[in-house]
Order: structure tokens, then C-alpha cells, then sequence
């Protein structure tokens, strides 16, 4: 037996004891590499025929060729296993028991204020009314001056407010939408706005900062304060149901004239929830609209306030502490 026909003897069995023993691909890519690369023990192997006689190269080329036959056979086995097993690896780590309990995830739920929010402007949107919104960083044309409250008026200190460095402010209340609306919109108009205003108001049980309100607004022909009243009321009633107690009494507001407050019978008192009257014709003015032609009235509300009446909650303060207790009520 001629010395390469050992070497090549050799190399069959070394590699297939190799491959047989490889555990990942990575290491299989090696040893095909190590065995049957260009430059690997084969080739090698191989580099060796132009010595042998003519009588011997086609027997030992023979040879060669069956041993690397016998080689790719046994890496492309080893291939196909290796990867089995890494499939059914991958499959028992993903597998679901679906004996096992779940893992209990809490729905969450709606927040008082927004439940109190949503339920109002269904009740005003199925009476006709359309939402409508604006910033909260407002100018003072809108948030004062067209709503018949110039830079001199004294009801500027109802309202403490917020300004801001570069003149602007954060809005006292929603009533600028009303302003924005009407200057983009020819009556008959009807629409509610919601959203959050801000006051330097002293906290308590009973105000805020950083509030919220709903604004509603009529612009049409021939309104009366009788159409506020009665549109208050039905309001009011769909809110509350028809046992609770309501009351109008005159008030002072620089945007409405005439104007009034609604109070609720809150834990045996009255609570004051809204204001209204009917739309100053300055304001009317301010927009372009004739007030020889066209009348309306206006209503501001608290949010938290009807939450507190609706849920009989007793601190305002307690919508803003994130108390799951107090949350979970709801």
C-alpha cells in the first residue's frame, strides 16, 4: 500500500469521527473547510499524485474521489441533523402550556373626568351641537378683549391668570373657542367646547389651578334667555336625573348680559357648577355679526365640579392624586 492511499485512509476516518462528533454548524462549516477547502488536507493530499507512477494515478485518483464522496456525504447528514435539533430546540423553548395559569393583566379604565367629559358632550351632541376646540395658550384679543373685557376692565380680576414671557398667557377659560368659532363660522351656530383652562385660583377642596371646562355656545335668529334656560335644564336633568335641585340666580359676567349662576344642591348646600347669559353684543361685534339680527347664549361649566355633584366626591383634589383606590371606583 503506497503512502497517499494511507493518508487518504486516514483522512476518511479522522473527518468522519470529526463531523460525527461536531456539535453546532458553525463547527461543521470548519471541519468542511479543514477536509475539503482549497487549501485543506485533501487538496494536500492530492499535491502529492505527480510522483506516483502512471500505473498508480488513476487507482489512487480513484480512491480520492471516493473519499471525498464518503466526506460530503457524512458533513451534509451531519448538516441535516444539526439543524433538526436546532429546530426541535427552538420549538420546545416556544412551546405554550396552556395548562399553565395566565398572567393576569388589569384592563384599564376611564378616568372620572374623562367619563364626566364624554358623557356631557353626548348629551349636548344629541340635542345638536357640534364639538369644537382650541389652544391653550392663548392671546389676550381672545381670551379678553373680544369677549368685551379690555385691558382696563376690572373683570380682569375675577380671573388671575397666568402670562407668559412672551405676552402671551394660558387660557381662564374655554369661552376663547367661542371667540375662534364665530370668527371662522356664520350662524346659526351650536357647538360645545371642552378642554383644560388655568387660574391662579388658592387650592382647595372645591377649586383648582388646573381645571376643566365645557363651554356651550347658541348663535342664531330670535334666541331668548328663556331657550338658555330651558336647554340648561334638559342638560342638567340628563346629567343628574330630574330629583335634583336647580337654581338660576343673577350674576356678573363681562362676556353676557343678561347673567346668571346655576347651583346644585351638593351635600345639603348650594354649589355653584355654571355660568351663563346671553351673549353681550360687543362679543357679537368683535366677530362681525349684527346683533340687530342675530342673538345668543352662552353657559361655562366646571367638569369637576359635576363629577363631584354626580359621584358625590367631596375634594376636588382627589381626581388628581392617582389613588387606584379612589380610581378603581369607576
Amino acid at each position: 500500500m503506497s503512502t497517499l492511499e494511507t493518508q487518504l485512509q486516514t483522512l476518511q476516518q479522522d473527518g468522519q469521527a470529526a463531523i460525527a462528533a461536531t456539535d453546532t454548524l458553525e463547527e461543521l462549516e470548519q471541519l468542511r473547510v479543514k477536509y475539503l477547502g482549497k487549501k485543506g488536507e485533501l487538496s494536500q493530499i492530492l499535491g502529492g499524485m505527480g510522483k506516483l507512477d502512471a500505473t498508480e494515478r488513476p487507482r489512487i485518483g480513484a480512491l480520492a474521489n471516493e473519499v471525498k464522496t464518503c466526506l460530503q456525504t457524512a458533513l451534509e447528514e451531519r448538516r441535516t441533523a444539526l439543524q433538526a435539533a436546532q429546530i426541535q430546540a427552538q420549538l420546545e423553548a416556544e412551546t405554550l402550556d396552556v395548562t399553565m395559569p395566565g398572567v393576569y393583566r388589569p384592563l384599564g379604565r376611564t378616568h372620572p373626568l374623562t367619563a364626566m367629559t364624554d358623557r356631557m358632550i353626548d348629551i349636548l351632541v344629541g340635542m345638536g351641537y357640534t364639538v369644537a376646540d382650541g389652544p391653550e395658550i392663548e392671546t389676550d384679543y381672545y381670551n379678553f378683549e373680544a369677549l368685551n373685557t379690555p385691558a382696563d376692565h376690572p373683570a380682569r380680576d375675577m380671573q388671575d391668570t397666568f402670562y407668559l414671557p412672551d405676552g402671551h398667557l394660558l387660557r381662564t377659560h374655554t369661552s376663547s373657542v367661542q371667540i375662534r368659532y364665530m370668527a371662522d363660522n356664520e350662524p346659526p351656530i351650536r357647538i360645545v367646547a371642552p378642554g383644560r383652562v388655568f387660574r391662579r385660583d388658592t387650592v382647595d377642596a372645591t377649586h383648582a389651578a388646573t381645571f376643566h371646562q365645557l363651554e356651550i355656545l347658541a348663535v342664531d335668529e330670535g334666541l331668548t334667555f328663556t331657550d338658555l334656560r330651558g336647554t340648561l335644564r334638559v342638560f342638567l336633568e340628563s346629567v343628574f336625573g330630574e330629583d335634583l335641585p336647580v337654581r338660576f340666580r343673577a350674576s356678573y359676567f363681562p362676556f353676557t348680559e343678561p347673567s346668571a349662576e346655576v347651583d346644585v344642591q351638593w351635600q345639603g348646600q348650594w354649589l355653584e357648577v355654571m355660568g351663563c347669559g346671553m351673549v353681550d353684543p360687543n362679543v357679537l361685534k368683535a366677530v362681525g355679526y349684527d346683533p340687530e339680527v342675530y342673538t345668543g347664549f352662552a353657559a361655562g361649566l366646571g367638569i369637576e365640579r359635576f363629577a363631584m355633584v354626580l359621584h358625590q366626591i367631596d375634594d376636588v383634589r382627589r381626581f388628581y392624586t392617582n389613588d387606584l383606590r379612589f380610581l378603581r371606583q369607576f
